[in-house]
């Protein structure tokens, strides 16, 4: 005997698979900024927080805009993207080359990888000193260092992307006689353009830091001189505003790859 109507109807049975799947939700990240920002600003208002040791955003947000307005951030800014513009195309093409050798070629592999392995976990900024000794204490210096840094990682993501790729789809490009260059360019380098998109957003923070730590030691123009002069006068208002200029800085460099990301690969 059946049931009645109401138990023939088919449950409605809610969807389970989305929990590695998150969705960003920008609205959050503004609103914990926002209650970041006037819980610092509250602290700073009744004397919790000593403005000498950190203003408050109302003061920081004033000396960023007196620096503006004098021109000496974008001269600072300037100075500092120059270098870092430089120094991470140098390393950039240099890691991807050495990263596509390593990838494609046994002797590649051979001689480069323990060459990285050794090298990698040395601080570029350590190398700053000698480097000034050998190029001086100009540019060279510190485009060298900012290269170094960026070389590495670029290297690594690249013969890694380069690992992971299918060896099938290789594989059956060589059975139909295939020339090599054709199945770099239409095989290899698509598989691993998204490794590539991810070293640059690592070395590109790598640049960020190098290029403050090298001015810090030897420069008379750039962010990280200016953070020096700055702490050492203890106008820790400019200082902090110089911060905040590096932090929008980094956040505009990873919405430039963001960008690179869904254009280069929408194909996925």
């Amino acid at each position: 005997m059946r049931d009645g109507p109401a138990s023939d109807a088919p449950t409605r049975i809610s969807f389970r698979g989305g929990g590695f799947d998150p969705k960003p939700r920008p609205v959050v990240a503004w609103i914990f900024f926002a209650a970041v920002l006037a819980l610092w600003q509250a602290g700073s208002s009744a004397g919790v927080i000593d403005s000498l040791f950190l203003p408050s955003p109302a003061r920081i947000a004033v000396a960023l805009q007196e620096l503006i307005a004098s021109g000496d951030l974008f001269r600072h800014l300037g100075a500092s993207l120059a270098r870092i513009g430089l120094g991470w195309l140098i390393g950039a093409i240099a890691g991807v080359i050495l990263g596509g050798l390593i990838g494609l070629s046994w002797l590649g592999r051979s001689a480069g990888l323990p060459f990285i392995s050794a090298l990698f976990p040395v601080p570029k900024i350590a190398l700053l000193p000698l480097l000034i000794l050998w190029l001086g204490i100009g540019e060279s210096a510190k485009v060298v260092t900012i290269a170094l840094g960026v070389f590495f990682p670029m290297a690594i993501s690249t013969y890694a992307g380069i690992d992971n790729v299918p060896r099938n789809l290789i594989r059956m490009a060589q059975s139909f006689n295939i020339p090599l260059p054709a199945i770099v360019w239409k095989v290899v380098v698509p598989g691993i353009m998204p490794s590539i998109l991810s070293g640059c957003r690592i070395s590109a923070s790598i640049a960020l830091i190098l290029v403050v730590s090298a001015e810090m030691i030897g420069a008379n123009v750039g962010i990280g001189s200016f953070l020096l002069t700055t702490g050492n006068l203890m106008q820790t208002d400019q200082l902090m505003a110089g911060i905040v200029a590096i932090a929008v800085l980094g956040l505009l460099i990873g919405a430039l790859i963001s960008w690179l990301e869904r254009v280069l690969l929408g194909w996925r």
